[in-house]
Parts: C-alpha cells; sequence; structure tokens
C-alpha cells in the first residue's frame, strides 16, 4: 500500500487502546507501520538493484525486530532530547512493550502490502517466494476513508469519546479507532467474496476454444467490482475485465488476446540477465517483447511486462500509449552480452548500467 495508509494504520492501532498502556504508543506505532519502507534506500544501489531488495529484507518476518529496533531507538532518541517529556506523567514509557507494538505495527505493514497485487515476501531470505492476496488496489479510497475517519471523527463528535474518556480516564478516540480497524476487516472480507466470483468467473470458460490452464483478477480503484482478469492458455494470454456482481466475464466486449511470444537466443540471455532473473522472479505473467535496433548489428532491446499490471482499457483505446507501468528491459549487443538495463519508452528511454 502507499505510505499513508500504513500511517494510519499505526495510528488508528495506538488510538484503539494500545496507547493506554505506555506513554509514546502512537507514536511508535505510526512510525514502526512504515518502517519497513526503508528498503528504498536499496534505490541508492541502482533501479535494477532497487527493483531486487523492494519488499525485501525489511518486509519479512526475520527483519522486523530491525525495523521494530530502529523505530524505538528513534523515539527514545527524541524523548530524551525533549528531556524526558511526556503528555501523563503517570504513564511512562515502557521500551519493551514500546518494542512489541513496532513488532504488530510492522506486521501490519506486511498484511497491508500483502493485500494488494504486487506482494511481498515475508519469509525472505530463506524463501524467495512472493505471495499476494490480490484484493485490494495499491490506494484503496475506502480503507483509506475508513482510517482517516477513525482518526478524525472524534474531533468532530467529541462527545461520543467523551462518554467514553469518563469512565475510562483514558485517551481519546478508543472507540473511533475501533471501529475504523473493524471496517477494514469487513471490507477484506467483501473484497475477498468478490475476488474469488471474479476468478472463478474467469476459469470456468474457454477462450479462443482453449481451456484455462491459471486464471487471477486483479482489483482497480474506482470500482470495488470490476476487476481486471488475466488467464493463461497454452498458446496465448486472454485478459478480460470481469464484474464480480454477476459475475461476468468480459461484459463489454472487449477480450483481448496476447500470443505468447518465441523464444529465441536474444530473449534468453535477456532472461539470464541480472535485470531478467529479478524480473521473472517476481513476475506472476510475464511476457517479453523484442525490439532489433536499426540493424541486428547495433543490438537489440528486450522488454519485461508482467501482464498483471498492464491496464486493459488503454491497450485497447491508445496502443501507441501503453501502460507499461513496472515494465523494464534489457539492452544486448550484437554478441547478446547484456549493455545495460533499459527504463521508460520512447524519448524517455534511458540505459542503465547493470549493477555488479
Amino acid at each position: 500500500m502507499e505510505p499513508i495508509t500504513h500511517f494510519l494504520t499505526g495510528a488508528c492501532l495506538g488510538r484503539a487502546g494500545l496507547n493506554r498502556k505506555t506513554a509514546l504508543a502512537t507514536l511508535t506505532l505510526t512510525l514502526a507501520a512504515e518502517a519497513p519502507d526503508l528498503d528504498v534506500l536499496s534505490r541508492f544501489g541502482g533501479p535494477a538493484f532497487g527493483f531486487a531488495h523492494h519488499r525485501g529484507f525489511t518486509h519479512s518476518f526475520l527483519g522486523l525486530p530491525l525495523d521494530a529496533a530502529a523505530v524505538v531507538g528513534f523515539v527514545y532518541l527524541i524523548w530524551r532530547l525533549r528531556g524526558r517529556k511526556v503528555k501523563d506523567p503517570n504513564l511512562p514509557p515502557r521500551w519493551g512493550l514500546l518494542f512489541l507494538y513496532a513488532c504488530l505495527a510492522g506486521v501490519s505493514h506486511i498484511l497491508l502490502d500483502f493485500t494488494n497485487n504486487y506482494g511481498v515476501r515475508p519469509f525472505w531470505p530463506f524463501s524467495e517466494k512472493w505471495y499476494s492476496w490480490d484484493i485490494v488496489f495499491i490506494f484503496e479510497p475506502i480503507l483509506f476513508g475508513f482510517l482517516l475517519l477513525g482518526l478524525i471523527v472524534p474531533s468532530f463528535f467529541s462527545l461520543i469519546d467523551n462518554e467514553v474518556g469518563a469512565r475510562s480516564r483514558g485517551p481519546r478516540g478508543r472507540v473511533a479507532a475501533t471501529l475504523a480497524l473493524l471496517g477494514v476487516i469487513l471490507l477484506w472480507g467483501l473484497r475477498d467474496y468478490e475476488h474469488r466470483r471474479a476468478v472463478s468467473a474467469l476459469g470456468a470458460r474457454t477462450y479462443q476454444g482453449a481451456e484455462p490452464l491459471r486464471a487471477s483478477a486483479y482489483p482497480t480503484m474506482t470500482n470495488p467490482f470490476h476487476w481486471y482478469g488475466v488467464v493463461e492458455t497454452p498458446a496465448f494470454f486472454a485478459l478480460a475485465p470481469v464484474d464480480s456482481l454477476g459475475p461476468e466475464v468480459d461484459p463489454e466486449g472487449r477480450l483481448e488476446i496476447r500470443y505468447k511470444p518465441e523464444e529465441t537466443p536474444v530473449t534468453l540471455a535477456a532472461k539470464n540477465s541480472y535485470l531478467g532473473r529479478v524480473y521473472l522472479d517476481w513476475a506472476q505473467y510475464p511476457i517479453t517483447e523484442t525490439e532489433t535496433l536499426d540493424s541486428p548489428e547495433a543490438g537489440y532491446i528486450v522488454e519485461f511486462v508482467d501482464l498483471r499490471f498492464v491496464q486493459l482499457p488503454s491497450l485497447l483505446n491508445r496502443r501507441s500509449e501503453r501502460n507499461r507501468a513496472l515494465a523494464a528491459g534489457v539492452r544486448l549487443d550484437k554478441n547478446l552480452q547484456v549493455m545495460g538495463d533499459v527504463y521508460g519508452s520512447g524519448k524517455k528511454r534511458v540505459t542503465v548500467p547493470e549493477p555488479h
């Protein structure tokens, strides 16, 4: 998920009652809920290196204690710099408990990232396998709204929390934050149900007479009942929108067939490159597109595309401006030696040397 949703989740965890056990709980939970994204620093090693390590160690169960320790250490430093001041002198910081809270917030980060279709590797480095639930978009407006309202509603409707505060004599906002987190769980249940219906609909039909080998449905941001379907058959991939309310595949007649490219020495050399290995390890529905540069002597560019991130409407309506989100390429010379990695398209295309 995008960073703000992670921050809001950590804040709601704190407001839901954990901030009644120790000072600095909400601050620690909020920061720790986003801490795994510190792996963004790996981009300094280059695009391919950053791609290889994105959602790696810091997003793993093994890495969570280190994420938590870094956050608690940072909070401790702030606490010391502020003269060890806290809002409630009767509620001092409990650093061991704050460390456990930071670990819990890290788990929330992995769980949120697992719900979208990019995926996570929670068992890294023992297993490089990617896991994804594929039920929400990378930015989910309804989920975002639940969390945001869970934090701001008490400010507008203070009477709700005043009654609770009078009884518990604790920080306000517990009811709203708890309801927000329950709303997130209920939303996941609904999206999982609709996702299963969409996948079942995709797998229950044939495509140009071919039986599907596997089928997946990916969420869209604008409509929770519209999904982007990808189906693999022995010879091609079928791309189709799915309405999970029906459920109905290709309700608007926008089925597209993408034939599997022929394997050649050029594509094999690209797949054996550093970027190629990293990309194929992560991608669920990868295809390659080979471009000859002016002449065979000038070399080739092999582009990798994962079909789960191709937006069907833009493919059909404006093929010259196809959405190539998370696509990347490898440039080879005429002897099929790797010259670098290629990013972007058209005039914005750049070649970056591979990491050594």
